[in-house]
């Protein structure tokens, strides 16, 4: 298994006093990665959860000598969880920046909003965590590091049937959301597929708050569970509205449910569910325990499945850099400065060869898995399903590809 550190020359920081001069003004050189999210909006708290994994790597590998002895720096931009947002973010990170990779976003609609301008103009891109698979067939600058949908909702529904012993499932799903619309189509497929029963669907639109009208028709059809799989924003509201209703089965969902927020919404009607996901912070295994102990130092809380997405991101990414700046032409055309540019040629051929190199990751040990990436460009790794409790999420199983 490869990690970060394995391909990393040991060279202090006082080895990266690599300048350049223009016009008497002595430039560092850096690695410019750019970097999009959801920092404000409704999903607020993937965004940050997600830039904080990406930053503590960041600090990590500039802490041992960066790349090649040159630091990477990163440009941030707030795309409020919005597409036309996560477009106009990268545009800017694009224009201004002339950044060698991108890393972002969570939300698949965003990232397949912003996903075609990476591609066209040649600069590799990493989603933490898109789950929908149309967001890689954009094109074959994009990657991610997350499992994709149709792994999800199989993962979900087989815990469902199998080891829950669920026949009979009502489905309430974002109509506006590709991720929620693709993981309700293959939780359906698996679940009918092994046995079980749709009771019925019913749709609402992201920005609802009031669900009582569909919850009403599913549970006058007696399932014995709910798949909701939307964003903790809503799932806590819908938890909540159908305990006031009667329900009492449990609620069955995807990663989208991971954050902190979740309980503070749903409360005491959310416990006892459970949902696919990424890593469990239980989980005994020294890397991830490693990675929530640093986690915690530096923001004094444990971290959820975005940020431990975030971190495995940026590290991936960080990792195809290394092996690409052992060519000394690549190394100086990744450090490239927008004020004394390398040659458009150079810089390219750059980042084509860290599309490659990224391309080759195999059993690239993450926090969230061995993580190898396959020829569509998505991760192959296990899913885990977490159960949600007043202590907070528990470890129930963990479910190969």
């Amino acid at each position: 298994m490869r990690t970060l550190l394995s391909f990393l020359p040991a060279l202090s920081l006082s080895a990266l006093a690599l300048t350049a001069c223009s016009g008497g003004e002595t430039l560092p050189k850096e690695i410019v990665v750019g970097e999009y999210g959801s920092l404000t909006g409704a999903e607020a708290t993937f965004g940050m959860s997600t830039k904080n994994g990406i930053d503590l790597a960041t600090e990590e590998l500039n802490a041992k000598g960066g790349i090649g002895g040159v630091p990477v720096r990163l440009v941030v931009e707030d795309d409020q969880g919005k597409p036309e947002e996560a477009a106009t973010a990268v545009s800017k990170i694009l224009s201004r920046d002339r950044p060698v990779a991108v890393l972002g976003e969570v939300a698949s609609t965003n990232s397949l909003a912003a996903a075609p301008l990476l591609q066209t103009n040649g600069v590799p891109m990493i989603s933490p965590s898109s789950t929908n698979p149309k967001v890689t067939e954009q094109g074959d600058f994009i990657f991610r590091v997350c499992f994709i949908d149709p792994f999800q909702g199989t993962a979900g529904a087989k815990f469902a049937y199998t080891t829950k012993g669920l026949r009979n499932v009502g489905i309430l799903k974002d109509v506006k959301s590709d991720y929620s619309t693709g993981l309700a189509q293959y939780f359906t497929e698996t679940f009918t597929k092994l046995g079980g029963v749709i009771a019925g669907e019913e749709a609402y639109s992201k920005g609802d708050v009031d669900f009582k009208a569909q919850l009403t028709g599913l549970i006058a059809k007696n399932p014995d569970a709910l798949f909701i799989p939307g964003y903790y924003t809503d799932v806590g509201l819908i938890a909540r509205q159908a305990r006031e209703l009667g329900f009492k089965g449990p609620f069955l969902g995807g990663d989208g449910w991971d954050s902190a927020e979740l309980t503070k919404i749903g409360a005491d009607a959310i416990m006892g569910s459970f949902f696919t996901n990424h890593y469990a912070v239980d989980d005994p295994n020294p890397v991830v325990q490693g990675f929530i102990t640093k986690y915690e130092a530096k923001y004094h809380e444990k971290p959820d499945g975005l940020a431990a997405l975030g971190y495995d991101s940026a590290q991936v990414l960080y990792a195809a850099m290394a092996e690409v700046a052992k060519d000394p032409k690549m190394a100086e055309a990744l450090a490239d400065r927008s004020a004394i540019p390398a040659t458009e040629e150079g810089r390219k051929a750059a980042r084509a060869a860290l599309r490659d190199a990224i391309a080759k990751t195999a059993g690239f040990a993450g926090v969230t898995g061995n993580i190898t990436i396959d020829a569509a460009r998505n991760a192959q790794k296990p899913a885990v399903v977490v159960e949600v409790t007043a202590e907070g999420n528990k470890f129930v199983e963990s479910i190969a590809p």
